[in-house]
């Protein structure tokens, strides 16, 4: 899974990186079928035991599957355990504060799995690409963004961030797919057209995010996303390695006596 990984402040050219995928559609489903199973028990043990913290960050392209990944690599989890966290157009109040201000207050707490649908890394991409704020405002911000991630780390969080990477041809499919089919016209945003116009703007400005964001305490991981199977495989197979290095203690029994207590208790009703 490393070949996914950005190197702390390694160059990355998006056009020269894969959208594919390798490999076959039923190999995947059913590998990733495995691995599903395995993040059901430890998100599960990571729940009870409430000592580790995981924030696991989606961004992309529009239409580049972040929903979508969400309901496929998250599955069948305890959903008391697992949170998502959408950022939107900032309200009144929240852009009366610092930009990292509503994004604080969604951060895990021990024992959860928290998901961000897109990020604080909205605000060093639709700011700069529509030029909502000066370019001596944002061009700060990365700088910014790594202090606040290095703090949450510290205080014990574990983050993966995750580039769903799909070419402009994949988003041209997808977008003529939702139009071709009634029930899913609601997902169409003629918005998006426009933010398709201007696909380089926001490649240079991925680009960037990925080079000066990627660090030891918060990867990025560039995710090949043209074929939803490889996308879920790639994504549940980084966060189940990374659950596994943790060593997540299993819940401890009761003693036996306990237990025969209470079922005496139960049968004798």
């Amino acid at each position: 899974m490393d070949k996914y990984r950005v190197s702390p402040k390694e160059k990355v050219k998006l056009q020269d990186i894969e959208t594919e995928g390798i490999g076959s559609k039923e190999e995947a489903v059913a590998k990733f079928l495995e691995i599903n199973e395995k993040l059901e028990v430890l998100q599960e043990r990571l729940y009870s035991e409430g000592k580790h913290k995981i924030l696991v960050v989606l961004q992309g392209m529009d239409t580049s599957g972040k929903d979508g990944a969400i309901r496929g690599v998250f599955d069948g989890v305890n959903p008391q355990g697992v949170k998502v966290a959408n950022f939107k157009v900032p309200t009144a109040e929240e852009l009366a504060h610092d930009y990292l201000w509503r994004v604080h207050k969604q951060t895990p707490g021990k024992g959860e799995i928290v998901i961000f649908n897109r990020s604080h890394y909205e605000d060093v991409l639709v700011v700069r690409i529509h030029n909502l704020v000066p370019d001596k405002v944002w061009k700060k911000r990365y700088d910014q963004i790594n202090d606040f991630e290095r703090l949450l780390a510290e205080e014990g969080t574990t983050i993966l961030k995750f580039f769903l990477h799909i070419s402009r041809k994949e988003q041209k499919e997808r977008l003529l797919e939702r139009l071709a089919d009634p029930s899913k016209h609601w997902k169409f945003n003629p918005g998006d057209l426009k933010e398709r116009a201007i696909w380089d703007k926001y490649e240079e400005a991925y680009e960037d995010v990925l080079e000066r964001t990627s660090t030891e305490w918060a990867p990025w991981y560039i995710i090949p996303a043209d074929k939803k199977w490889f996308r879920n495989l790639v994504i549940g197979k980084i966060l189940l390695e990374t659950l596994e290095k943790l060593d997540i203690e299993v819940p401890p029994s009761m003693p036996a006596d306990e237990v025969k207590q209470y079922q005496q208790q139960l049968e004798n009703e």
